[in-house]
Parts: structure tokens; C-alpha cells; sequence
């Protein structure tokens, strides 16, 4: 899994993989083969592909909740004020040298925020007034401004953002995270999704295993009706009953497992298998949130429409990872305004303003935000113009240059608001990094390090960044 660059003993895959020119692809694969087996046979060693890990480094957080507000929330009316737009409202907007997104057409106007603006905390966090609960925790959160994407487009965008590749095809971050330290709880899941009913752009890709074995996998959970589909079994069916269905099962699959060991799919059903059968004895405590106290669910919202569909997301992804789950990742859309950003930023911004807020404070009351880090992002940010439909109808157009993004917990630099973009909001400016940068620092949080997460496949060694990134220093603690 690893190749460390700073030792001065090479290790044994470095060797063979320097003398690849010189022995042939031929050659250097069958040496290499013993090299990845050996390095399946670590994972699966404790009798779990899942079975926890030591990192490469000392690591500040221990789980991730990843907040995904697809569609690509607008930094200027959320954490970015631009009183400079306020001056130039209206006034005839020319791009230059930005690429245009399939929806922009016509003549360009500057748009002013529709929001107020206000000094949060004892850190002077800027947020939009109307993150009422959020303001209340702002000294948790550390603001990013400077990180930038190369896509335009949501469905690119997304799976840059979530497996550093536009293309699709790469394993999500909550794959790799699980690839490089497993999980602390064998009868769940290590990396598990809570999606909206509708996939977002891109659709399950940017949660999948990609290239990793397929137990890497992120597992969604159905946000209407029953999470888990089947999750009891049939009427008559006793668990004496399945323990024997699953031994009979397990013997044929070995059986054939045996004559075609390069099929990982089939070492991962048999695995899921199991764990599903576990799943039937823990999961349906953790996902029964009405033995959650009244108080506790007001905290988060459950008692109201607007929030009660995120807070119940919220309220999960806490017990998942107090249940020792990985990495779990919410989904958020659609904050791809157009039109009526005032309304329409508005209404999402109210369906996951207090449970987000509820999240951070009931994490850090149950001494968890420490070791819990948190991420609050979208695939891209928003333009400071738009074209006018009549009226009132502002909206704003994509912007990959610039974008907020905000951490919480798990050694983050609280309380910091890091990087900056231009006047107008159409460009980061200080502190710039690519989100590859992003990743590399979200990984080393949790004690990985991207140089060294690395899966081979397809003739190189691959990882989360590409090609390699830097970390963001200022954004730790």
C-alpha cells in the first residue's frame, strides 16, 4: 500500500519497481504479483478486510463526516461577503479568460448578495446572518478560501471533489480513507453514505471502491422507508437457520474462490455476507433515532419539516461514528441557484443550518469533535454575476476558482478563517491550492499520507491526489 519516500532502506517493491524498465512489464509483473499479495494478505490477516490500522503518521482525527452540498453552494452569500458588489450591482459584467458554463448566455450583470452579513463569535467569522445556529458554533470552524477545481461542469466537478479524478472510475476518499485504516467497528460498515433520494451529478461513482477490492466500497442507506432493504429476515427464518445458509454458502464460494482468486468481487460478497448477517444484530439500534432523547431530537431538528429530512442525517452520521464507522458521507442538494438565489439559498440554508449546528455541539458535549473531523463543502463556487429573467430572479453561474470550504474538529485550525479571493469573489487569491492539496491535508489528518496510500493498478502506482499534492499547512492545529 505504501511507498516511503524519505526512508533510506528501499523497500522491496521499490527495488522491483525501479528495475521494471530493465526486466521487462513481463517480468517485473509476476515479481510484483508476490508484492500485492503479500500486501492483501495484511489486510486480510485479522480475518476482516476491515480490521483496523496504524497510519502512516501520529493522526488528529480518527473518523470523518463529510458534508457534501451538491450543486455548489455560493461562497458570496454564505461565507465570503463582497461589499464590492454592492457598489456595482447591476452594472454590465464582462468575463475574461474563465471558462463559461453550458447555462451562461446573454449579457452578464454583477449581482449583489441578497444577505446580510455578520461577525460570528469570538474569532469574527463572516457568515451570512442567516446561519443562525451555525453563528453559535463559528469559533469550531476553520474557513478555507483558497481552494480551486478544474471543472465547470457538476458531474466532473463532483467526482473531482470526492476521487480527485473528473473522469469518474477512481475510488471516493472514503474508500481510500478505509483502504488505509480500516474500521473500528467489524459489524458495520467502513464507509457508509446517506444519500439524497435522488443520486447526485455522477450518481453512486463518486462513492465507489474504483480501482480498490470492492470491500472499500461506500454502502449507502435509503433516506425514505427502511435504510437497509431486507435487513430482517423472512418470517420463520431463525438466525440458527441463516448461520447454516451462510456456512453452505461460504464452502461453495470458497470452493470456487479457490480456481479464481484475482476475482475480488467474489471475496467481497462473501465478506458482505457476513457482515450482513452481523448488520441484523447492530444495525437496527444505531438506525432507530426514537430512542434518542425529545430533547435530542429538537437539537437537531427532527420535529420540523424543513429540517427534520438533514437532521436525521446528522443525527446518524453521530451515532456512526460513535459506533466506530470510518467515514460517512451526507448528501445535500440542490444548491445550484440560477434563480432566486435569495429564496433558494435561502430554504437550503434553513434545512441544514441547525442540524449541522446541532452535529459539531453534540460531538464536542460527547467529547468526540476532537477526534472527529469535519467537512463542509460543495463541487465548486459561485460566479458574481448573472443574466436577469425579470424581476428579482438573481441567481449566479458556476465558478471553479473559488469557493469556501470549512472543517470542524479532528485538529483543524479552529477559529481561523484561511485564504482569501478578490473583490468580487470571482477568484481565490491567497493561499491558493488545487483540491488535490485539499485531499492530501484531509488525509493527513487522519494519519495517512497520500505519497504513501497508494493502490497499484494499471501498470503505476495510484493514490488520491494523482499525482502528488501538498498539505495545506495553515488548516492544522
Amino acid at each position: 500500500m505504501s511507498i516511503d519516500n524519505t526512508s533510506s532502506v528501499r523497500s522491496r517493491r521499490e527495488v522491483l519497481y525501479g528495475l521494471g524498465a530493465g526486466l521487462g512489464s513481463v517480468a517485473m509483473t509476476a515479481l510484483l504479483a508476490d508484492e500485492l499479495a503479500a500486501e492483501s494478505a495484511d489486510h486480510e490477516q485479522s480475518g476482516s478486510p476491515l480490521a483496523p490500522r496504524a497510519g502512516h503518521l501520529p493522526a488528529k482525527a480518527k473518523n470523518c463526516i463529510f458534508l457534501m452540498m451538491e450543486g455548489g453552494p455560493s461562497h458570496i452569500d454564505t461565507f465570503d461577503p463582497k461589499p464590492e458588489l454592492a457598489k456595482r450591482h447591476l452594472q454590465k459584467f464582462v468575463r475574461s479568460g474563465q471558462e463559461k458554463s453550458a447555462m451562461e448566455s446573454g449579457t452578464r450583470y454583477y449581482v449583489q448578495s441578497p444577505f446580510e452579513f455578520v461577525k460570528a463569535g469570538q474569532s469574527g467569522a463572516d457568515i451570512a446572518a442567516n446561519w443562525q445556529h451555525l453563528a453559535e458554533v463559528a469559533d469550531e470552524l476553520c474557513f478555507y478560501r483558497g481552494c480551486q477545481v478544474d471543472s465547470v461542469n457538476h458531474p466532473t466537478a463532483m467526482y473531482q471533489m470526492n476521487c480527485g479524478n473528473r473522469f469518474g472510475g477512481d475510488p471516493g476518499i472514503g474508500a481510500w480513507v478505509t483502504y488505509g485504516l480500516g474500521s473500528m467497528n467489524q459489524d458495520l460498515p467502513g464507509f457508509i453514505v446517506l444519500p439524497e433520494v435522488s443520486y447526485p451529478q455522477g450518481g453512486a461513482a463518486n462513492w465507489s471502491n474504483g480501482y480498490l477490492p470492492a470491500h472499500f466500497q461506500g454502502t449507502p442507506l435509503r433516506p425514505k422507508g427502511s435504510p437497509i432493504l431486507d435487513l430482517k429476515p423472512p418470517k420463520g427464518i431463525t438466525a440458527d437457520h441463516q448461520r447454516a445458509n451462510l456456512d453452505l454458502l461460504d464452502r461453495l464460494n470458497r470452493r470456487h474462490f479457490s480456481d479464481h482468486a484475482w476475482h475480488d468481487e467474489l471475496s467481497a460478497r462473501m465478506t458482505n455476507y457476513e457482515l450482513a448477517f452481523r448488520m441484523q444484530m447492530q444495525v437496527p439500534e444505531v438506525l432507530d433515532l426514537s430512542q434518542e432523547t425529545k430533547e435530542t431530537q429538537q437539537r437537531y431538528g427532527l420535529d420540523q419539516d424543513s429540517t427534520s429530512g438533514f437532521g436525521r442525517k446528522c443525527l446518524l452520521a453521530r451515532k456512526l461514528v460513535e459506533k466506530g464507522v470510518r467515514f460517512v458521507q451526507l448528501y445535500h442538494g440542490s444548491w445550484d441557484s440560477h434563480d432566486y438565489i435569495a429564496r433558494a439559498h435561502g430554504n437550503l440554508v434553513q434545512s441544514v443550518d441547525q442540524p449541522i449546528a446541532a452535529l459539531i455541539a453534540d460531538l464536542k458535549e460527547r467529547g468526540l469533535l476532537e477526534s472527529t473531523l469535519i467537512v463542509w463543502c460543495g463541487e465548486f463556487g459561485r460566479t458574481p454575476d448573472n443574466g436577469i429573467r425579470g424581476g428579482t430572479a438573481y441567481g449566479r453561474d458556476h465558478n471553479p476558482n473559488a469557493m469556501t470550504i470549512w472543517l470542524a474538529g479532528g485538529g483543524c485550525k479552529a477559529g481561523h478563517t484561511i485564504g482569501a479571493t478578490d473583490e468580487l469573489g470571482m477568484s481565490a487569491v491567497e493561499e491558493v491550492h488545487h483540491v488535490r492539496d485539499l485531499h492530501v491535508t484531509l488525509l493527513r489528518l487522519l494519519g495517512l499520507d497520500d505519497n504513501k496510500l497508494t493502490f497499484y493498478h494499471a501498470g503505476r502506482f495510484k493514490q488520491l491526489s494523482q499525482f502528488g499534492g501538498q498539505v495545506i499547512e495553515p488548516l492544522i492545529a
